[in-house]
């Protein structure tokens, strides 16, 4: 190659074909301008038919059930304590040595059952004693009424001896009973439940000797909150499952006036029979009590809805397909399910796709097999 060889530039312009590309372009240009516009300027017909299928995609389908209200007990559930019928402390009543143990700790026991007896040498010794004064006035008196008849004697005399009787009449009295108070007695029928003394052992007036409970029948203790405390009705039943596994039937007796200041709760007790002891005092129970009757639906827990206000309700469908929300109370809970207020007699109850849908809302119902 030679460096003075000069480069020559190729060109097309007499090429009949060189100018076509740039009418393509514009023609292509033209037409995609004219098919945006024709969005804005030829709208098409079919916009009705996007409007009614937004309409349709916003029923949601839901799982309705068909219910209809009953009537049902509605029941007040506590739980409560057995408690004896009787409780006593038996309480020495007179000092002294033990010398003697009748029964055994545990034994059934009867009103007026001698439990242990105290030493009674000195009681025994002091009621003689009273017994010589007061035959000695009884004599003292005799004589002062013959020699008053007799009118050796005033009548002064006569009521100075009637008043030394009467006071050793007293004397003789007081001996007696702390005599008889040498014995420990059980005050009522029931079961010895502690023995805490021994032969020899020296006891003091007042010192606990022994303590009788009666279990027959047993006292069974609950709190009844303040909304239930007219409903309950002394004389009316419970039923009583015992944690032992025994399951009886009780009466109320006694339902408190006053509240417990601190839990605002009222003491109720109710009796349940319990002839044979079987069961023992102490122990947990459930007490479940008809309180009136309502007309309820029952239900699943699981289909319970909170609204936006925090209140628990149900979801139902109304005749035109939308959601309605009705807050519920719980009458009464079963093992399988519970009865609600709170819903119109007759409702569609949404069982699936209450977690989608709100108050409101077109739904699409479909029932749920049975």
């Amino acid at each position: 190659m030679r460096d003075d060889k000069q480069t020559q530039r190729l060109e097309f312009t007499s090429d009949p074909g060189a100018g076509r590309s740039k009418y393509v372009a514009a023609a292509l240009l033209g037409l995609v301008v004219l098919w945006m516009g024709s969005g804005i300027f030829f709208p098409s017909a079919p916009e009705e038919d996007a409007e009614g299928g937004s309409e349709a995609a916003a029923a949601v389908a839901v799982q309705v059930l068909p219910s209809e209200a009953a009537p049902v007990t509605r029941r007040f559930v506590a739980k409560g304590q057995a408690l004896p019928h009787r409780d006593s402390q038996v309480r020495a009543e007179t000092s002294g040595n033990v010398v003697e143990l009748l029964l055994d700790n545990g034994a059934t026991v009867t009103k007026g059952a001698v439990i242990a007896r105290i030493d009674d040498t000195q009681y025994q010794k002091a009621v003689a004693a009273a017994q010589e004064e007061f035959d000695r006035a009884q004599r003292e008196l005799d004589n002062a009424r013959t020699l008053r008849e007799r009118g050796t004697a005033t009548n002064d005399r006569v009521i100075q001896a009637e008043v030394d009787l009467a006071a050793a009449e007293n004397t003789l009295t007081q001996a007696r009973e702390a005599l008889d108070d040498t014995a420990v007695i059980a005050p009522f029928d029931g079961r010895l439940e502690e023995l805490p003394i021994e032969v020899g052992e020296f006891i003091s007036a007042g010192e606990p000797a022994a303590r009788v409970v009666d279990i027959s029948p047993l006292t069974v203790t609950i709190q009844v909150p303040q909304q239930l405390r007219n409903r309950l009705m002394v004389g009316a039943e419970a039923q009583v499952a015992f944690l032992t596994g025994e399951a009886t039937t009780g009466t109320i007796q006694f339902v408190a006036a006053a509240a417990d200041p601190h839990t605002r709760t009222f003491l109720t007790e109710i009796e349940v029979a319990n002839i044979d002891g079987a069961i023992p005092a102490g122990v947990s129970a459930e007490v479940i009590i008809a309180t009136g009757e309502v007309t309820a639906h029952f239900i699943s827990p699981a289909i319970l809805s909170l609204d936006s206000q925090g209140r628990l309700g149900v979801k139902t469908v109304t005749e035109d397909d939308h959601v309605a929300f009705h807050e519920i109370t719980i009458a009464t809970a079963g093992t399988d399910g519970i009865w609600v207020t709170g819903l119109p007699d007759q409702a569609r109850i949404i069982t699936v796709g209450q977690g989608f849908v709100t108050e409101g809302d077109l739904v699409a119902p479909q029932d749920t097999a049975q």
